[in-house]
């Protein structure tokens, strides 16, 4: 992406545009015509399946109010009780919240390019698919990516954070993998 297209973007997506940039992530955002805040509004946009949507989903870890991004799969649900788990007690966060914390609106909020590096997990389910979208920080902006690339970009790893037992998720896909205890 040039300069001249770079600056014609809002400044959220400005800043994910760098960041994969800075990543050597093949993909830059792109704009969609129809606003894509919502998992599903984003799958019609980009006519791909519903879990083919990588959510950022951000928390408040209680102990010290600490941002928590939970990138789960748009057909999922985040299962609170497994987050706390693996990163301490959290709460529900605010728009006010996740905007100063990551400096997106809900609705944008990409897993990249956050103003304070959130602690993150990352939903084992993604891995079902071999390409997700992910918002690109604004709610029209999203990004390509694999969910191997996931890791690198966000400093994260897999786990089992969604509601379900993680057998009945598995007869939905070929996939299985492990639970990863996140080192805080």
């Amino acid at each position: 992406m040039c300069g001249a297209e770079l600056h014609a973007l809002p400044e959220g997506v400005q800043r994910v545009a760098r960041a994969l940039q800075d990543a050597h992530h093949p993909h830059a955002p792109v704009m969609l015509d129809g606003a894509a805040r919502t998992a599903q509004e984003a799958a019609d946009g980009l006519g791909v399946q519903l879990g083919q949507i990588a959510k950022s989903v951000i928390f408040k870890r209680k102990e010290d109010g600490v941002a928590v991004l939970v990138v789960t799969s748009g057909d999922r649900r985040v299962d609170e009780k497994k987050v706390a788990a693996l990163v301490g007690k959290i709460g529900r966060a605010d728009a006010d919240f996740v905007k100063a914390h990551t400096g997106f609106t809900i609705g944008g909020v990409s897993p990249v390019a956050h103003l304070s590096p959130p602690v993150t997990l990352l939903d084992q389910d993604l891995w079902r698919f071999e390409e997700v979208w992910a918002a690109a920080g604004h709610p029209h902006g999203v990004f390509r990516l694999r969910p191997q690339d996931l890791p690198d970009l966000t400093q994260a790893s897999p786990a089992d954070v969604v509601q379900g037992s993680r057998d009945d998720r598995a007869q939905e896909s070929p996939v299985h993998l492990s639970m990863t205890k996140v080192a805080l």
